[in-house]
């Protein structure tokens, strides 16, 4: 199969939930955001701040849970695909046209800190490493940094990231054609789907074209992996002292935490694994494509929990009292304890 049409496949996965309901207008009237069944449209991320969790999803629409969930207002209406606490006040929220909110009262509350429709590329996930100093990624090598809370955000361009293919493209480009070189450069890295810290000194940053790469100065430099999988890592996390990546077709894999050597686990379906949660000592519990939620443990041994026909399960979480809820296109859910 082709690198170009690779890249088409990829393309299209990442961005058929996201684009599967219409985007609306700016409503002037941010009260009109509250909806009665806001929680049940779709719901792509939920966080956990320590103290309650936070939920994201179309149109602007966030949560947080008390009991039951509440939405809360926002100054935007685009699609929100990621939101991210560094503690239980503070966190921000990412999506659509380059949209970056923040709260500073554990998402009772919204601020707008970046939005560019003219960018026209979506943040897909942010990560801070403190307060004041954090990242957001997205499609196309989308990667801004701030050192200020938020209150500014540069751009960043990762070359290394790069095929070499393309490197040697652009830099005939460049030569030839400066308009047409800023135009392709802005297209030819992969999509970044996720970043996390695997120690204190490391990252990791799945994506697109099976982009698995790391980073010991957060993220000012990346070191890409030849990875053994060519398409589309959508999330990585870490269970003790396993790391686990996940994306297109049931394709799931494992390594110790110096990121060296991959396994592929061998799961007994073959759908989309969007996210997973650690459960318990040594286990995995990830979410997908298909209504699908499987147990997987460090040991690489996976089993079908359960799957709920008509959903789409891209986001997992765990609130205060041990209950596991799911998120995807039929919103928030909880899981009935088994």
């Amino acid at each position: 199969m082709s690198f170009r049409m690779l890249r088409f496949i990829s393309i299209v996965s990442v961005f058929s939930l996201f684009h599967s309901v219409p985007v609306l207008a700016q409503e002037k009237n941010l009260k009109q955001q509250i909806q009665p069944l806001a929680a049940n449209s779709l719901i792509l991320d939920i966080a956990n701040n320590q103290q309650t969790m936070v939920a994201v999803g179309e149109r602007g629409h966030a949560f947080v849970f008390n009991k039951t969930w509440q939405q809360v207002n926002t100054p935007t209406d685009a699609l929100l695909t990621k939101v991210f606490f560094i503690s239980p006040l503070k966190g921000w929220a990412v999506g659509h046209d380059a949209t970056i909110l923040h709260t500073a009262d554990g998402g009772q509350s919204w601020q707008l800190q970046m939005q560019s429709a003219e960018i026209e590329k979506p943040f897909l996930d942010v990560l801070f490493f403190n307060e004041q100093e954090g990242v957001a990624v997205g499609a196309y090598g989308l990667f801004y940094r701030t050192l200020d809370g938020g209150n500014t955000w540069n751009s960043e361009y990762h070359q290394e990231l790069l095929f070499e293919e393309d490197v040697a493209y652009l830099e005939e480009l460049k030569a030839e054609d400066e308009a047409l070189y800023l135009s392709e450069r802005s297209t030819l890295l992969p999509h970044f789907n996720r970043i996390i810290p695997v120690t204190n000194n490391t990252l990791l940053m799945v994506g697109e074209l099976g982009l698995v790469a790391t980073s010991l100065d957060k993220g000012h430099t990346w070191l890409k992996q030849d990875f053994l999988y060519e398409g589309s890592l959508f999330n990585a996390a870490v269970v003790e002292n396993t790391a686990f990546v996940m994306g297109l077709r049931g394709n799931v894999f494992v390594s110790d935490l110096q990121l060296a050597e991959w396994s592929k686990v061998n799961l007994p379906i073959n759908s989309t694994i969007n996210a997973g949660l650690r459960l318990g000592e040594g286990t995995l519990r990830a979410v997908g494509n298909g209504g699908v939620i499987i147990d997987i443990t460090t040991a690489g041994e996976s089993q079908l929990v359960e799957q709920r026909q008509g959903e789409n399960l891209v986001a997992i979480a765990e609130d205060s009292e041990g209950n596991i809820w799911v998120a995807g296109n039929k919103g928030l859910i909880k899981l009935e304890q088994k």
